[in-house]
């Protein structure tokens, strides 16, 4: 496995640093250190962020400390109800279902919910869902379909879980009809990648009118370390295969297979979540009132083309 190398040790410093003189300093010796070390740990974030390598960006988009569903469903909705189990097998914590409002709009919200420490993580399986998840994905999104409600989905998975009661519950063909039955969805579909979107795991809930990427998010096809195992028989060589598979936001935005990159200030979403927060929701906002103009059989049109466009090869 590729070893990681801590690219924001200085940063952790310094914010160490900024945290022993608001507790130890005497209060006039504070003011003048402080501000000294807020600009050094501004600059440093500056440095860091604006020259990020696609493997560096991919350990931010991991990083545990990263805005999850829950963190956004509570900064940005309100009135959350969950809806448990998909009336197959059973419920699914790596997914995250139910009903909200949204500055007053009513809609259905969704989203993989990987834990933000060791215990929350394996409860939530790493935010690898079962056929289970993207069912109960399903059911909540036919549902706000039969009330025209809009579907807003976050997405931040490593993948669909590959493991044999997964394959035994038909993970393939859950995924696939996801796919099939999100391109005909009556209704809005916006989903926005808020930390690692992993192949089909992540596109089951992804098929959407307007996908976003916050700034330091990536989407892909496969992992950078099954990529090079794959390529170069070396889990290894992770850095090279994240570069040739153009996983960045900015990437992704200029091949058009994203709609809108969110922006985050330099340090990332797990440093300063509140102004991402605000950049999500008036991302959303803008969206939901441009797509309400909409047709319904205009709107699944122009998701279907969206969609087709992708991978299109044209002779010159």
């Amino acid at each position: 496995m590729q070893e990681v190398k801590d690219f924001e040790s200085r940063i952790r410093e310094i914010e160490e640093k900024i945290e022993q003189i608001k507790f130890y300093e005497k209060p006039e010796k504070k003011e003048k250190e402080l501000l000294k070390l807020e600009r050094e740990l501004k600059k440093e974030m500056e440095t860091i962020y604006s020259n990020l390598t696609p493997w560096q960006t991919v350990q931010v988009a991991r990083n545990p400390k990263r805005p999850q569903t829950l963190d956004i469903i509570r900064a940005i909705f309100s009135d959350f109800v969950e809806i448990h189990g998909d009336r197959h097998f059973g419920d699914d914590e790596a997914i995250v279902c139910g009903f909200a409002r949204f500055e007053g709009i009513n809609c259905a919200v969704i989203g993989h919910q990987k834990g933000h420490d060791t215990k929350e993580r394996a409860f939530r399986n790493f935010g690898m869902p079962k056929p289970e998840g993207y069912r109960k994905a399903l059911r909540v999104m036919k549902l706000a379909e039969k009330f025209s409600l809009p579907v807003l989905t976050f997405i931040d998975t490593p993948g669909a879980y590959p493991g044999m009661d997964a394959e035994e519950r038909g993970q393939a063909e859950a995924i696939a009809v996801n796919l099939r039955e999100m391109a005909a969805l009556k209704t809005i579909i916006i989903s926005t990648v808020t930390g690692e979107g992993g192949s089909g795991g992540a596109l089951a809930i992804g098929v959407a009118d307007r996908v976003n990427i916050l700034k330091y998010a990536v989407y892909s096809v496969i992992s950078p370390e099954g990529c090079a195992a794959i390529l170069y028989k070396d889990a290894s060589k992770a850095d090279i295969a994240a570069q040739s598979l153009r996983l960045t936001a900015k990437d992704l935005f200029s091949f058009g297979l994203v709609d809108r990159i969110i922006e985050e200030p330099y340090g990332g979403a797990h440093h300063f979540p509140e102004i991402v927060f605000e950049n999500i929701k008036q991302t959303l906002r803008e969206q939901l009132r441009e797509l309400s103009q909409l047709e319904i059989e205009e709107l699944i049109k122009q998701r279907k083309e969206k969609f087709y466009r992708m991978g299109a090869l044209k002779e010159v």
